[in-house]
């Protein structure tokens, strides 16, 4: 019996540490990597041929529709395709450009609201840096000190979300005050340097509407999304499986 209640506490510890690394993969992937600033990287290839290629253009765009209408509402996603529709290159580029700002703004806000969990903060941290450097060449053309200004900013967060150490070495105090500082600094940078009013979704565009849009967040903690189910469901059930052949081969 004391040899089954073990086994049973192995598997749950087993569960519970998959269960936590499958979250991580799913909620963030490559922390060195934002899949909406690579998408627009390549949207920028494609419409740059002679003549833009806005089919291939909106094609990449739809791989991320589905991400954006979750965290930043329909409005952005459906100004963008239209100014693809249109065959606008100007229009496509600034508004995808604005869109990157708004998912740098998103990162840094949930860093803030969730600013004493270390590990989640630095990969959300490191998405927002990410998206960043798909604007940041832009910026340099345009203003080097600015992005110079970004790039320090993004450097003072990161060591304002401090350092829990291992076993207590290295560790260094969290400082909320000075990353909203830094946050502020470069939200307001991009605010001005791409012309965008306001960083809330209503304000995406100046032709956008001027309704409130919720922004839905939506992540692995979703129990109501029937698919973060699935992978414990599989693993309970074959656990459960490992556990009846033990006891009826003990029987024996």
């Amino acid at each position: 019996m004391k040899k089954f209640i073990v086994l049973f506490f192995i598997m749950a510890i087993i569960i519970n540490s998959i269960s936590i690394s499958g979250a991580y993969a799913y909620s963030y992937g490559d922390p060195n990597e934002e899949k909406i600033a690579e998408v627009h990287k390549q949207m920028l290839v494609k419409l740059d041929e002679n003549p833009p290629n806005f089919a291939s253009a909106q094609k990449l765009f739809e791989t991320v529709k589905e991400e954006i209408d979750m965290h930043m509402g329909p409005e952005p996603a459906k100004i963008v395709l239209q100014n693809m529709k249109d065959k606008d290159k100007k229009a496509t580029i600034e508004n995808m450009e604005k869109l990157l700002v708004l998912n740098i703004a998103r990162r840094l806000t949930s860093i803030e609201k969730n600013f004493s969990e270390y590990d989640t903060s630095k990969r959300l941290l490191a998405k927002g840096f990410a998206t960043y450097n798909a604007l940041s060449a832009k910026v340099e053309a345009e203003n080097p000190e600015i992005d110079k200004k970004i790039q320090e900013d993004f450097d003072q967060a990161l060591e304002a979300l401090g350092n829990p150490g291992l076993f207590g070495v290295g560790k260094k105090e969290p400082d909320i005050e000075a990353f909203k500082q830094n946050k502020d600094d470069i939200l307001n940078s991009l605010k001005k340097e791409f012309n965008m009013k306001s960083l809330e979704v209503g304000h995406f565009s100046e032709n956008a509407t001027e309704s409130e849009t919720g922004i839905q967040k939506k992540d692995w903690t979703d129990i109501s999304n029937i698919r973060n189910w699935i992978p414990i469901v599989i693993i309970v059930g074959v656990l459960i499986a490992v556990i009846i052949f033990v006891i009826r081969r003990r029987s024996k």
